[in-house]
């Protein structure tokens, strides 16, 4: 019963897929995107390693940061380090704070104006819901593909790691503990994937693991704190300090990726590995 029901659940998220204004030609690419960098990171401490990557993408310098915080709940300001980080970094000027309360606002033209200027957009943790009920299938939506696009990166952290997937895993209004739940359509960035976090120090190795025998279509990444899937096109590289897991139909069995390993997203296989 409880596969049944999953099953269904994957079932309506894939027909809502499929129907997403914002999906990329799936011939080109087959689960990254077509242009420029995604950074997604699995939460906890962000190590010189990962900002060194992010804002080397975005243009060192020369580039122009957008961080969206709507992931955080009313009056939380942790998103406060991130902006101070990356203005000691590249210089205040540069980067900018969003976090739009409407779908209104998202389509506000006006409003996400940073966005058409951006060259890098960096989303905090929280919870992954509230980005999704702000900006899906928005204009400020199509911005960020269009950033991707010319070139630019997109990073995210925790709520932010997840948001980049297509189906949205642990996406429940009432607690992350939900794994499929009342918001099931992320922003795509990545397509047919489901992105996990904290998988290691939460013990959550394992939660995808139904989830991609029922919807084969989809490859699953559970990523550990401090530690990130670099993806350009349809390869991805791991930084950082712990480990990746990669849920897929060609797996007798999820593996682990660890820094410096690459893996194929069209054809599922480790395609470098690092020495021992």
């Amino acid at each position: 019963m409880k596969k049944l029901l999953l099953l269904c659940f994957v079932l309506v998220a894939t027909i809502a897929l499929a129907q997403n204004p914002t999906a990329v030609d799936l011939s080109v690419t087959r689960h990254g995107p077509q242009s420029g960098t995604l950074l997604v990171i699995g939460g906890g401490a962000m190590t010189p390693e990962l900002w060194n990557a992010f804002v080397e993408r975005a243009g060192g310098k020369d580039a122009r940061i957008v961080v969206i915080t709507n992931a955080s709940e009313a009056g939380d300001t942790s998103w406060q380090r991130t902006l101070d980080t990356l203005s000691a970094r590249i210089g205040a000027k540069r980067v900018s704070r969003m976090h739009l309360t409407t779908i209104d606002e998202a389509n506000d033209d006006k409003l996400i104006e940073p966005l058409k200027k951006a060259t890098g957009i960096y989303f905090t943790g929280g919870r992954q819901w509230r980005i999704a009920e702000v900006y899906l299938n928005t204009k400020a939506h199509r911005e960020m593909f269009r950033l991707l696009e010319r070139g630019g990166v997109i990073a995210g952290s925790s709520a932010g790691a997840s948001i980049q997937g297509s189906f949205l895993w642990r996406g429940d209004t009432r607690g992350p503990n939900i794994l499929i739940g009342d918001h099931t359509q992320g922003l795509g960035f990545m397509k047919l994937t489901v992105i996990d976090q904290h998988i290691l120090t939460r013990n959550r190795q394992h939660d995808l693991a139904d989830f991609v025998a029922a919807a084969p279509e989809f490859i699953g990444f559970g990523l550990d704190e401090s530690t990130a899937i670099e993806v350009r096109g349809d390869e991805l590289t791991v930084l950082g300090k712990s480990y990746v897991a990669v849920h897929c139909k060609e797996l007798e069995q999820f593996i682990f990726l660890r820094k410096g390993q690459r893996f194929d997203l069209k054809t599922h296989q480790v395609i470098r590995r690092t020495n021992p």
